[in-house]
Parts: structure tokens; sequence; C-alpha cells
């Protein structure tokens, strides 16, 4: 793996600091792509459970802790199940847990993998082999009704009726600089952002489940930290931070009962509390190092 190839972590000062990382203590990585944080972490002599649904990810982030020996364990298996992770781990309580839902380098360069339309690539998108879903079984089989509403949903794109309408009347399609020419000329190109961005971002996210799978293992966060210790949510689009933010700011209350309930019958206790109250952005400098953290939203939440 060249330099050139290293994934650069976003917001990596920021992670540390929020983790207040501390040598024995213990973390886990459930996006650790090529182990950018979970390197951070592992230098300040922490152990750390690194989780990719990637196998790729996996041998490379293998490669790059190697040096930190067993103070690094890393698994190839999807967030979602987070909690018996954690349990065959016998990493149990951590004092933080990190996801970092953006794109690793490795995932938007390879050729076979589909994530990007910067270079022709089959209709993949798909984060682990073994799963059945892909970009091109959605584009090539799904109803016109239901792909207009997925770009609808997942990219929210208000143009979705029409970017469905002419997929469905270019079909088959096959790969990505194909799909993205069909986007291109249903709805036109103004701006600095290509028409077909947001038709890719919910083709991932439907193939890949990740606004589900990202809820199922937030449910369970409470669960595996120790008493102060932290959540850390790294989000690239406003459907994650905005789940991630609904998520912290419900566990920090104790009452969740609708406005008009006179007396709380919800019997919810917190189990958070709000370190941001105001989301974290990369800096200038981060940015113009990095252009493609300048999305990128970090959230932190204390186990109460």
């Amino acid at each position: 793996m060249n330099q050139q190839s290293i994934h650069i972590p976003v917001l990596l000062n920021e992670t540390i600091e929020a983790f207040q990382v501390q040598p024995g203590r213990k973390y886990i990585d459930c996006t650790v792509g090529e182990g950018g944080h979970a390197a951070a972490i592992l230098e300040k002599g922490a152990q750390l459970l690194g989780i990719d649904i990637d196998p790729q990810a996996i041998e490379v982030a293998r490669a790059r802790l190697q040096p930190y020996g067993d103070n690094a364990i890393l698994i190839n298996e999807n967030f979602e199940n987070l909690e018996r992770i954690c349990s065959d781990s016998g990493l149990h309580p951590v004092h933080g847990v990190l996801f970092d839902l953006g794109m690793s380098s490795l995932q938007l360069t390879d050729t076979s993998r589909g994530f990007s339309f910067q270079h022709d690539s089959p209709l993949n998108m798909r984060f682990s082999p073994t799963q059945e879903l892909s970009a091109a079984t959605i584009v090539n089989t799904f109803p016109e009704d239901e792909l207009a509403a997925i770009i609808e949903k997942y990219g929210e794109e208000r143009r979705s009726k029409q970017i469905a309408k002419s997929i469905v009347a270019n079909r088959p399609i096959d790969t990505t600089l194909r799909l993205a020419a069909v986007v291109q000329r249903s709805v036109g190109f103004r701006g600095k952002i290509h028409p077909a961005t947001k038709t890719f971002q919910a083709l991932r996210i439907t193939v890949n489940q990740e606004l589900r799978r990202l809820e199922t293992a937030l449910q369970q966060v409470a669960n595996i930290l120790c008493l102060g210790g932290r959540l850390v949510v790294i989000s690239f689009h406003s459907l994650e931070d905005r789940l991630v933010k609904n998520y912290m700011r419900q566990e920090s209350k104790d009452c969740i009962c609708p406005p008009q309930t006179p007396v709380c019958i919800c019997d919810h206790k917190a189990t958070f509390k709000l370190i941001t109250k105001k989301v974290i952005t990369p800096s200038p400098a981060e940015i113009l190092a990095n252009p493609r953290s300048r999305s990128a939203r970090m959230r932190v939440a204390e186990r109460i």
C-alpha cells in the first residue's frame, strides 16, 4: 500500500480529545477502515477492537496495526451486531465507541466496487462481497415508483421521479459512468456538484441498509460503555447526522413522552449526557489538506 492510498482520518485530533484516551483503556472503532483513528488510539497505549464489514479494509487495517500486537483486535463483521461482537471479544465494558461513517479511499478508488463515477466500474456498491443486493439489481429490476422513492428518501433528491423514469427507460445500465450519464441527461448539470451524486448516495445506502444498521448499533452502545465512557459519531450527510442527533437528544432525556402527555408514562431514563451541544466540523486547515473532510459532522455523548 503506497502512501497515496492511505486514508486520511477525519477530525482525528478532535476524536482523541473527545475520548480522553489513556493507556490501558478500551475502545471500539466500529468502522475501522484503513486504521487511521485506530492507530492514533493505540498509540496512546490503549486497547482497541476494530470492526469492519469490508474484508479488504480489515486486511489493510491488520497490516497497519500489526505493530500494536495484542492491543489491536480486528473483526470482519457488521457493527449492527455490536453487543455480541463486544461480548465474544471479551472487551467489555469499554471507555469509548467510535463510528466514522465516511467512505474510505480504499473503497472509492477500487474500480471493482462501483462507489464512485470518477472512473467506470460495475454497479456494485456492496461493502461486503457476501451481501446479495447490489446497485445493479436495484437500478435494473426495481419498479420505477420504488426506485423514485429510494432516490427521494435516501438521496434527498427532489427530481427523483424524473431520474427514475430516465433510468427505467435506459435499462439495462451496468456501469457507474453509464448511470451517471443517464442521470445527467435527465436533469442537466448546474452548479458544482454532479447531478448523479445524490442518486449514488441513495443506492449505496439502500444496498448496505446503512441507516437501519446504524440505528440498530446505536441502540446497543449504552450496554457496552462504562460510566463516563463516550460515544463519538462522525457522519457525512444529513440523514446520518439527523439520526445520530435525534438518538443522542432522546437518550439524554429522562422523559420522552409527547408534550401533550400530562403525566410521564414512558419510564424512560437518560443514559447519556450531551458533550457537544453543537456539531463539530473540520477546521479550514483540515479541509484544505483533505477536501473529503468538508462534509464531516461530529457529535459526542457521555454514558451516565
